[in-house]
């Protein structure tokens, strides 16, 4: 029988503690001298195990079903929520200061300011859910190798191998704080080199057949959305940046007499310059009339935000392509690289340059936003050229551009 608020305020007190049980390892614990508290009794690792749930009336029939269902669900996520509740507890005390759990929010507080909302929302949710419930109570030079393998091995165990590898590098970077601030002595992430299985590499959809580009082409031109995510569309193949530095744009980076766009890469955090072709002026022109009062050249429904990082596809999506096997907004990269290569004949320095890749040169210097700026300048506009022959071509009549760079 489950218990009721009235049964448990008619319990009386005996000579010895009794329990009233609610099912599932939940009971109320009678004392002799009348206190009522709650318990859960469950099995963890083959040993049996109790957890105190707090003291009716402090502690409802309600809330406390809360919380025993919140610890049943940590039982079979392979979480002991009497650990759990201690992590939490001793986060709060002086005891805790070199705790990882303390040491990692630390960290994230200083490492988040110049990262974007995305990277940041992703670490702080491996941090909450992969992370902190396992090793986040215990003192950060106490931990070992073993104890963070035993962390990413229950995650390839969901068969999650790549996130795994991310997880990884979050709590490398919490542990490398760690040792810069003189809390522990060691990265234990440092000998973790071949422990994790390889990750499948799965390319982002993208058409680069030259006669599904010319149809691609002509699709966008008949797109039937609004006109700010149709200049977007037509935009994004003619400078085949990552989709998130696309939206982000902004009208005060954008020099349309010099044609050229500069912006701060998102991946290498390294300035990245844009030549823009003759066409790509001729869209930011028309565009600016429309948004040129915004900061952004995308701005979103949002007062001060550009347009949603999904707008690109869902747009492709209804166009009918498939953005999972077919064509993703992040495609348009690699339909730039393989046709740069293959059927205009670019240097592949050029265009790794041009697609802001972190291209050591001979004397191993870091990337040169310039380098190659002349060279990229024609190939941008033969690009843009080459996309509207496709778009109009003859396939039986097309000719090939031969080599300019």
């Amino acid at each position: 029988m489950k218990l009721t608020d009235i049964n448990i305020k008619k319990a009386r007190a005996g000579e010895k503690p009794r329990k009233m049980t609610d099912g599932g390892g939940l009971f109320i614990q009678i004392e002799p001298a009348g206190g009522k508290l709650w318990r859960f009794q469950y099995w963890f690792e083959g040993k049996r195990k109790l957890l105190a749930l707090g003291k009716y009336p402090d502690v409802s029939l309600q809330a406390v079903r809360e919380r025993h269902q919140e610890a049943r669900k940590q039982v079979a996520q392979g979480i002991d929520p009497a650990v759990a509740k201690k992590a939490q507890k001793a986060a709060k005390g002086e005891r805790a200061a070199n705790s990882f759990e303390v040491i990692a929010r630390e960290w994230f507080e200083r490492w988040k300011n110049d990262k974007v909302a995305g990277t940041v929302s992703r670490a702080s949710s491996i941090l909450e859910k992969d992370i902190i419930p396992y090793i986040g109570s215990r003192p950060v030079a106490e931990i070992k190798t073993p104890d963070v393998l035993a962390v990413l091995r229950r995650i390839e165990d969901r068969g999650r191998v790549k996130m795994a590898r991310k997880v990884r590098d979050v709590v490398s970077m919490a542990f490398r704080y760690a040792v810069q601030t003189g809390r522990c002595e060691y990265n234990p992430c440092d000998n973790l080199r071949g422990a994790l299985k390889s990750a499948t590499v799965k390319h982002m959809a993208s058409i680069t057949e030259p006669t599904k580009v010319g149809e691609l082409f002509r699709a966008i031109d008949g797109y039937k959305g609004g006109p700010i995510v149709r200049a977007a569309l037509r935009l994004a193949p003619m400078v085949f940046v990552r989709p998130g530095e696309l939206r982000a744009a902004k009208w005060a980076d954008i020099d349309l007499v010099s044609a050229e766009w500069k912006y701060t890469v998102s991946k290498t955090k390294t300035e990245h310059l844009v030549p823009l072709s003759r066409q790509a002026v001729e869209i930011l022109k028309d565009l600016y009339q429309l948004t040129g009062s915004s900061e952004f050249v995308f701005p979103g429904q949002r007062w001060g935000r550009p347009f949603s990082d999904m707008t690109i596809n869902r747009a492709l999506q209804s166009m009918g392509f498939n953005t999972k096997e077919e064509m993703t907004g992040h495609g348009f990269r690699a339909m730039a690289r393989t046709l740069l290569a293959e059927r205009l004949k670019i240097s592949p320095e050029v265009i790794e340059h041009q697609l802001a890749h972190k291209v050591p040169d001979t004397l191993g210097m870091a990337y040169n936003r310039t380098k190659f700026i002349d060279d990229r300048r024609k190939m941008m506009q033969q690009w843009s050229d080459y996309l509207d022959d496709l778009k109009t071509a003859d396939f039986s009549k097309v000719v090939q551009f031969q080599k300019a760079v």
